[in-house]
């Protein structure tokens, strides 16, 4: 279609340059077909036309097939970006180069050249910084697909430095976010971009019966999030192409808005460290709230399932501290007065070692 397209313009181009000069060709050659000459003169200029044009076919065809296919596989935001950014150029070029115009011999020169470098500048800007550009226009990046007048009122301006607060998968699956939203303990706007948004959505969609709760799960504690609480929360329609990890544009993007990362992940809590994002590990909140527990002190604990070395036995507090006891294999499925070793905690979680109570009076 394409090569069609280009050998009708060349056709047309040749018709009408043919029938404007070609008479002054047949007065040159002392030829007069009057009244056919402008007939015979453009017919004769469209086939000249349509057979030089046979030798640049090609390349323009090879030109607009990888046009296409660069512009097809162009993320919008990049190609709207650009778009805005040339056309802004052009219009500042149309503004302030009539005056070259009127140069004699290279004014017409020099608009052109003012206008293509005013253009690519416009381009290359709104190109490279379109990023920065979009995140300053919430607005635009707003699910509003779904319900236009509630992005509307959720539509905010761009959160000050540490009030936005990005959630990821797993802390929206584990579902204590929604409780600690609901008592107040975080404030600030809830941002939810897309990408985790299709991740969440992906793990709802899955064939595994469990990954599929979990994912539902988790849509539940968003809706919970949205209706019941009293809490701003914006949904981002962003993405960055060039990334792969879910993880990974979740960093990228805290630092652009200067925002915290919430999660329970342990690998990410580290990475978001490593690159100097501030994260809320509900994790850490947890192990914060739980009852201060001292090496000495006397813990009645059942004793549930040996553990991973020789004659260890597990039981766990009432707020699931898992609680290793040295030489408590043999008291499985009893009750058991222990005294606290040692008390060992991290984002990941506490742990606490201790002995039964019986072998230290023994000793």
């Amino acid at each position: 279609m394409v090569r069609k397209l280009i050998q009708l313009f060349f056709f047309i181009i040749g018709l009408a340059l043919g029938g404007a000069y070609g008479d002054r060709v047949f007065a040159l050659i002392h030829v007069h077909i009057f009244p056919w000459e402008s007939v015979a003169t453009a017919v004769l200029g469209g086939v000249i036309a349509l057979f030089l044009g046979t030798f640049v076919v090609d390349p323009l065809v090879n030109w607009f097939r990888w046009l296409e296919d660069r512009l097809i596989h162009t993320p919008l935001v990049d190609l709207l970006s650009g778009v805005i950014g040339l056309v802004i150029g052009l219009v500042i070029a149309y503004v302030v180069t009539p005056a070259a115009g009127e140069i004699p011999v290279v004014g017409l020169f020099i608009q052109f050249f003012v206008s293509i470098v005013l253009g690519y500048l416009g381009f290359r800007i709104f190109f490279s910084r379109r990023e920065e550009i979009f995140s300053l226009l919430p607005s635009l990046l707003a699910k509003s697909s779904r319900d236009r007048d509630k992005a509307a009122r959720t539509a905010a301006p761009a959160p000050r430095a540490g009030e936005a607060k990005l959630l990821d998968t797993s802390v929206i699956i584990d579902g204590r976010i929604a409780d600690i939203v609901q008592t107040g303990f975080l404030d600030g706007i809830l941002i939810i971009p897309s990408f985790v948004l299709e991740e969440l959505q992906h793990i709802a969609d899955s064939s595994d019966v469990l990954k599929r709760n979990r994912g539902r799960r988790g849509l539940d504690i968003l809706n919970r999030v949205q209706k019941e609480l009293k809490v701003k929360v914006q949904v981002l329609e962003i993405d960055f192409e060039e990334l792969s990890e879910v993880d990974s544009k979740l960093v990228k993007l805290a630092k652009q808005l200067n925002g915290k990362v919430v999660t329970n992940d342990f690998n990410l809590n580290k990475v978001c460290e490593l690159q100097g994002v501030d994260v809320l590990n509900i994790n850490d909140l947890a192990n914060a709230v739980k009852p201060v527990v001292l090496p000495g002190e006397e813990i009645a604990v059942q004793v549930i399932k040996d553990g991973k070395e020789y004659g260890q036995g597990i039981g766990y507090l009432d707020d699931g501290t898992m609680i290793v006891i040295e030489g408590g294999r043999e008291f499985i499925g009893h009750r058991l007065d222990v005294l606290v070793t040692s008390v060992l905690q991290t984002s990941a979680g506490r742990m606490i070692f201790a002995k039964p109570k019986m072998l230290e009076k023994a000793l």
